[in-house]
This record gives C-alpha cells, structure tokens and sequence, in this order.
C-alpha cells in the first residue's frame, strides 16, 4: 500500500506502502477481446475515501486505494500474484516460514485488501489465519466487492492491532506479519520494544515477525526500529530497495526478525531476483546501520515519518 506499504510506479513516480510501490503501472492499459467493463467504487471509511479502480490487464485484478494513496492489489483468480514490491518480500517471508505447502498459524496486523491473507491459503491450504484491522468499514468494504476463498481459514476482526495481539495465546503463531499504517503512518504503539515483546510472546519458538516500514531521509525511523527489534529479537534481516538504503528516497523496507537463525541466503536470492530488485542486509552490516540508534519505548515512541506529497505525485 502507499498507507499500509503499496508501491508507487503507476500512480507515483517513486516506488515502494505509505510511500512507496503501486500496481506496477497497469491501471491505464487497453482492453483486450471479451472484457467486460468494470466499474471502479468509491466509499468514505474511517481511514478516508477507499477505491478500488479495476486493474485493466487482469480481468479480476482490484487496486485498492485509500485518500489516493496505493495500499493493496488483489487478483481474486490469480491470489498468488502479488504486484508490489514490498508484498512480493512478503510473499517469500511466507514461502520460506516452513517447507512448501505446509499450513501456518499466520496473524496479519493490517488488512488492506486481505492480500497476503490469499496468497497464504493459495500457496498454502489448510493455513489457519487470523486479520486484524481497525477499520471496520474497510473490512466490510473488502468482504463485499473482494470476497474471500469460502474454503479458506481466515479470521477477520475488526480491532486495534495491539488489542488484538494482546488476545492470542503464548506460542500460537508460526508468522506475524505488521502492515498497519494510519494516514500514511505507522502508529506510534505499533514501534516500541513492549510491541515486539507482545509479538515474540505470541510466535512459537521458531515463529517469525516481519514488517512493512516506510521512510526517507536520513531513515533515523529506520535504524530505531532494526535497533529495537535488536533488543527483542536476536535474529535480524532488512530488505529494501536500493536507493532507499541509499537514503535518497522514501519507500519500504521489509524487516525480518526471529529468535532462530533466518534463511537469509534463499531470502538475498529471491529479494535480488524481484522485477524490482533489492538489497538485503543482516548481521555486522545490519547492526552498523543503526548507528548507535536508541531502543524505542512506548514512553518515547512516535508514529512513522510521513511521506512527502511528490511520493503519490502522478509522473
């Protein structure tokens, strides 16, 4: 998402949710033979205006944005297609949690469209799935126009992210996965060490946590999350583009972390790989990123940068 991490090429000229990657460019292409016509839909939710324009090169492809910002793409015959960048990172946090087909427990704080929700039941059958989203009307809005698999094993509740954490028992989740984002940031209840002392309670003891976070220059956002991660979780990877590592852009990173080692290798690989490839950092070089940056505590913790108005600029 642009809010919950979406690309911005297409609609933005930059790249990455809450600033970052779109559709890939896709909404404006030309209707091929037997098209049906779609029309887009619009509706006033708690997070702002939500539409979802029809992606016009897959017949049964969704964007779904929130006060114009991208936040999800859903091919509802195709749910292993994932668009944006920051959800194909996603996508192979999933694939390698646990050998192919193999059902997880998964938790996504964040729903979105349910993106990542499909493409776990798709890749996996028999996962068991739990969404937690705020926005209640965005949720009713998905369930009508974007129905999900009757046959899948998702859970949608419409609850605060921490709430709804706080309410899992110890040791259910084999993944966690954070995609909230509220008026293009991140809350700030969602960044703190007691946050990812929460998460860690509810992930069995090989479980994983990953993230989708958005920043620009000089990403100081960036290093005190992997810094607070770091006192929770003794397992640490980041992946993001290469000009956001840079810091010469607002965008998305995708950080990974456990209390077991990490496949970083496969997951290097398949980042490298991408449409849009990125970079991925871990270890020394991770830890020297941070750069001294302070462990953030509810106390002290703030919401995510914002992203500037040229990241959902039409090009």
């Amino acid at each position: 998402m642009a809010r919950r991490g979406a690309s911005t090429r297409g609609r933005a000229k930059a790249s990455g949710k809450g600033g970052a990657d779109d559709a890939t460019g896709r909404r404006g292409g030309g209707r091929g033979p037997g098209r049906t016509e779609r029309e887009p839909v619009s509706r006033q939710v708690a997070g702002g205006l939500a539409e979802l324009p029809p992606d016009r090169e897959r017949p049964h492809g969704w964007t779904l944005l929130i006060d114009g910002a991208p936040q999800s793409h859903v091919d509802l015959d195709d749910p292993a297609h994932l668009s944006f960048a920051y959800q194909r990172r996603l996508g192979h946090v999933i694939d390698l949690a646990a050998p192919p087909l193999r059902p997880l427990h998964v938790l996504h704080l964040g729903g979105g469209a349910f993106t990542l929700a499909r493409y776990t039941a798709a890749t996996r059958p028999r996962s068991t799935q739990q969404i937690v989203e705020l926005d209640a009307p965005l949720v009713e809005l998905v369930r009508n126009r974007l129905p999900l698999d009757p046959q899948a094993r998702v859970r949608v509740r419409a609850a605060d992210a921490r709430e709804g954490l706080g309410r899992l028992p110890d040791g259910w989740a084999d993944l966690v996965i954070a995609d909230v984002f509220s008026g293009a940031r991140t809350p700030a209840h969602l960044t703190s060490a007691e946050f990812l002392t929460e998460v860690r309670r509810v992930l069995k003891p090989e479980g994983r946590y990953a993230a989708n976070l958005t920043d620009g220059p000089p990403l100081a956002h960036l290093r005190g999350q992997v810094a607070t991660a770091a006192a929770v979780f003794p397992e640490l990877a980041l992946a993001a583009d290469p000009v956001v590592w840079r810091g010469r852009r607002f965008g998305n990173a995708v950080l990974l972390a456990s209390g077991l080692p990490l496949p970083v290798a496969e997951f290097t690989r398949r980042v490298a790989s991408d449409p849009h490839p990125g970079r991925v950092e871990h270890g020394r070089a991770l830890a020297d990123f941070t750069g001294g940056a302070a462990v953030v505590t509810d106390a002290a913790a703030k919401p995510s940068p914002a992203p500037p108005p040229s990241v959902f600029e039409n090009p």
